[in-house]
């Protein structure tokens, strides 16, 4: 056996570095590269290892001839960020990596000539990165955090290698995409989920006040303590004094968020006035302004799904499916997407007045047949659909044929 595969028990005996120096480079494969700059793929260390070093920043010479169209993986991080250019038959031109800054960043894709295709991760604060890229005319591509999730289980993973593979899989096509929403969205988008943390800030105080009030065994008889009948009572209690300043200073600070929260909703209101679908699916029942402004910002141009079906899956509404041969799974939702749209589709239909018709009659049938929870997903979902032809359309037309007509749309859609 030794006779016939040497190379194995070298392995065994030396490691394999024996292996490489014994290799024969054929039909001078190494000279050949060495006349073209290139490194040979076995002896470069950087092949195993992917490291980085300032002596690696920039790889190959042949990257200041090259004069094509070139692809581009960058890994970003919030100091400092890792740039790989390469060719699109996958051979590398340069690694640098550099500090976080717009003038450092526009310099380095310069060098990538006319038009590059870029890719970078959809990653915490990636909104300047697109931005510069897309001033320097790159055609910017941002890949999907879960569809490149398995870079975590490679046995080398670093900076460089990320970034490789990302450009790798924009050059063979495979590469899972996120939409780059425009900046008008973005901006929008900002406000809304801003509005939505004050929110939450200001009833996780509300529930303070209320625990508060438990601790000193003090009643609420009313359905909203903070309305004009809780105020009052909150005004004559007679606490003990640490519970007392705990209040106070609850109260002070919830005022302070209703400040804001009002100021932030007449901003969002303004810039909105004249979309068409926000208009629109403010007539589905259980839609007011907030909620439509959620829907229109998160979803952004609806006209990238080609059916309410495609919303609805990609919101993270649609049933878990697991297939493998005879076997099939199907679970609880998913809850991929986003979190905003699944709230306001499951508020929305919380809070759909009774004489909305086949919405209440729809979500009473199959609370009896399947239970409450399965009952308010399934609504959300044919409300998102109405969502859907209000956003893409401006208007909804099952509403203008009346409520049978609207849920057998619906039902079909």
């Amino acid at each position: 056996m030794e006779q016939v595969f040497p190379l194995l028990f070298v392995e065994q005996r030396r490691g394999w570095g024996g292996i490489q120096a014994q290799m024969p480079y054929f039909a001078g494969v190494s000279d050949a590269m060495k006349e073209r700059g290139l490194r040979s793929p076995w002896a470069s260390p950087e092949r195993c290892s992917g490291v980085l070093t300032p002596s690696t920043t920039k790889e190959a010479p042949v990257s200041e001839q090259y004069a094509d169209r070139q692809i581009v993986g960058i890994d970003l991080h919030r100091r400092r960020t890792v740039i790989v250019r390469m060719t699109p038959a996958g051979e590398k031109l340069e690694t640098v990596r550099i500090d976080n800054d717009p003038v450092a960043l526009g310099l380095e894709i310069a060098k990538a000539g006319p038009d590059p295709d870029v890719v970078l991760e959809a990653t915490y604060g990636w909104y300047w990165a697109v931005d510069v890229l897309q001033d320097a005319g790159a055609q910017v591509h941002l890949a999907h955090p879960l569809g490149v999730k398995g870079f975590a289980y490679r046995r080398v993973k670093n900076d460089a290698r990320d970034a490789a593979d990302l450009a790798d899989l924009l050059r063979m096509g495979r590469l899972p995409e996120a939409w780059i929403a425009p900046r008008p969205v973005r901006e929008l988008r900002e406000q809304v989920r801003h509005r939505a943390k004050l929110v939450a800030l200001r009833s996780g105080l509300k529930a303070q006040v209320h625990a508060v009030l438990a601790k000193q065994g003090v009643p609420v008889p009313m359905s909203d303590l903070f309305g004009v009948g809780g105020s009052k009572l909150l005004d004559r209690l007679g606490l003990d004094a640490p519970y007392a300043a705990r209040v106070g200073s609850l109260r002070r600070i919830i005022d302070l968020l209703d400040f804001e929260i009002d100021v932030v909703s007449k901003r969002v209101a303004v810039q909105l006035a004249g979309h068409d679908g926000y208009r629109a699916i403010q007539a589905v029942p259980g839609i007011g302004p907030v909620l439509a402004a959620v829907f229109v910002a998160e979803i952004g141009d609806v006209t990238r799904f080609r059916t309410p079906a495609q919303l609805a899956c990609w919101a993270g509404l649609t049933p878990r499916h697991r297939e493998s041969d005879t076997t099939v799974h199907r679970g609880p939702i998913t809850k991929q997407g986003s979190r905003l749209v699944r709230w306001a589709a499951i508020e929305a239909v919380q809070r759909t007045p009774g004489t909305a018709g086949w919405l209440v009659a729809t979500r009473a049938e199959l609370t009896h047949r399947r239970g409450r929870n399965i009952a308010t997903v399934a609504v959300a979902r044919r409300l998102l659909a109405l969502v859907f032809y209000g956003l893409r359309d401006g208007h909804i037309r099952a509403f203008d044929h009346g409520d049978r007509r609207g849920a057998d749309a619906t039902r079909a859609a």
